[in-house]
């Protein structure tokens, strides 16, 4: 009996230590964005759609949007217009070897409610990760860019929410505000 108490000691243990390892490492869970009510229903334009529209399509669902498939009445249009990848060669090594890379990944969007009104005025996000390039590793090297740019989307679509929810807030406090100073 005492070997199992032990055995839950170690694992408490264990779950404590790691959950105290990510929270100093920056690691956070992701939660859902409260979005406004102008934005309950909405309509995506992403231009190239992709992994990005699946992701971003996945994130509002998950936040209790609906997303329609057309615009229409009493449906917000989210427009996507720019989701580019691009790469930049930070450092040579010798004779002329690139041995560093930075991949760039820029978004620009806006909302505009169902009369096309701007709920969120357009926007530009940048991010940029940085890896390193090892000419032996072709196949390496490819799958290491693949995985930047899915981590790249994933915090592309959350710091889009974030931005759609702060919206949200900044429309919803407007109104108090400026009621309370007549």
């Amino acid at each position: 009996m005492s070997s199992m108490k032990a055995r839950r000691l170690f694992q408490a243990s264990l779950l404590l230590v790691t959950t105290f390892a990510l929270s100093a490492c920056g690691f956070h869970l992701r939660e859902n964005a409260n979005l406004p009510t102008s934005m309950q229903r909405i309509h995506l334009s992403v231009s190239g759609g992709g992994e990005f529209q699946r992701h971003l399509t996945r994130a509002l669902e998950t936040s209790g949007v609906t997303v329609e498939d057309n615009s229409g009445a009493g449906i917000a249009e989210l427009r996507v217009p720019v989701a580019a990848f691009s790469t930049d060669t930070l450092s040579a090594g010798g004779y002329v070897r690139i041995t560093e890379f930075a991949v760039h990944y820029q978004v620009q969007f806006d909302v505009a409610d169902a009369e096309g009104h701007a709920l969120v005025p357009h926007q530009r996000i940048d991010m940029q990760r940085e890896y390193s390039y090892d000419a032996t590793n072709t196949v390496g090297n490819a799958s290491q860019v693949q995985e930047i740019e899915r981590s790249l989307n994933d915090d592309m679509v959350q710091a889009i929410l974030f931005r759609l929810q702060a919206a949200g807030k900044h429309q919803l406090a407007a109104p108090a505000t400026t009621s309370s100073s007549h």
